[in-house]
């Protein structure tokens, strides 16, 4: 980019009155107002398309407020929007004053960010239910499960996040009888349509070390390194009839 698109984007972004710097004369024209606000909006309208369950939980007016701010502040490097806001909207959220009452704001923007993840992941097979049926204890213990493309998970420590997040896109609020507690969340696409459902730390942790290419014995060691009191058979068998995993490799 040269100075004058550097200059000319920096203009566009600008809030209303602001220092136009070397484009005084540009910007000062009517039509470039319109064409700012044209710009600001046309942002602020992909980041209520990304975050739609942030956008629910806060309201239209609040939500164009702090979008239209993000956008100043961070404008897209990228012609395709689908990942604008990926990066750092949820921290942005968060730091917003009025949002002290919200801690789980990051969250939900996150849950918002993996579902769209998993929904536009490449297609790959998924590994039967049954897959790991056949193996003995010490292959079991050697096989590496791979994740699939569209496998997402998250933790949240002493938030209920993924209860707050699941209510609202099942458009079940409010959410005044959640129980204030740590959840974790598996969203899957096995036939083509993005489920979620609750998981455990230990799933979360197995599909961790799993992701990081261990062997299914070092993750389970991990998992109950984090949560001894487990139930990792349980743990698995969900996982795998969910569909998180799309291939099994085993050492020779």
């Amino acid at each position: 980019m040269n100075g004058f698109h550097e200059d000319f984007a920096a203009a566009l972004l600008a809030p209303p009155g602001a220092d136009p710097g070397p484009l005084a004369a540009l910007a000062g024209q009517p039509a470039f107002a319109v064409y700012r606000n044209t710009v600001a909006q046309g942002c602020a309208d992909a980041l209520a398309a990304n975050f739609p369950s942030v956008l629910r939980l806060v309201g239209e007016d609040w939500f164009r407020d702090v979008a239209v701010a993000y956008t100043r502040r961070h404008p897209p490097r990228d012609a395709r929007l689908l990942a604008y806001g990926d990066e750092g909207f949820g921290t942005f959220l968060q730091a917003v004053p009025t949002a002290a009452g919200l801690p789980w704001l990051e969250g939900v923007a996150r849950l918002d960010t993996l579902w769209r993840a998993a929904h536009v992941a490449a297609d790959a097979p998924v590994l039967p239910a049954g897959a790991l049926a056949a193996l003995d204890a010490q292959a079991l213990a050697a096989c590496r499960l791979v994740p699939h493309p569209a496998t997402r998970w998250a933790w949240f420590d002493g938030q209920p996040v993924p209860g707050i997040w699941m209510r609202e896109r099942e458009h079940r609020l409010p959410q005044d009888d959640l129980a204030w507690r740590s959840e974790g969340l598996l969203l899957v696409r096995p036939e083509g349509e993005v489920a979620c459902q609750p998981l455990p730390q230990a799933g979360c942790v197995l599909l961790d070390a799993c992701a990081a290419g261990l062997p299914l014995g070092m993750a389970a060691e991990q998992a109950l390194a984090r949560d001894p009191q487990a139930d990792l058979p349980q743990a698995l068998r969900q996982l795998l009839q969910a569909g998180a995993f799309s291939s099994l490799a085993k050492d020779e």
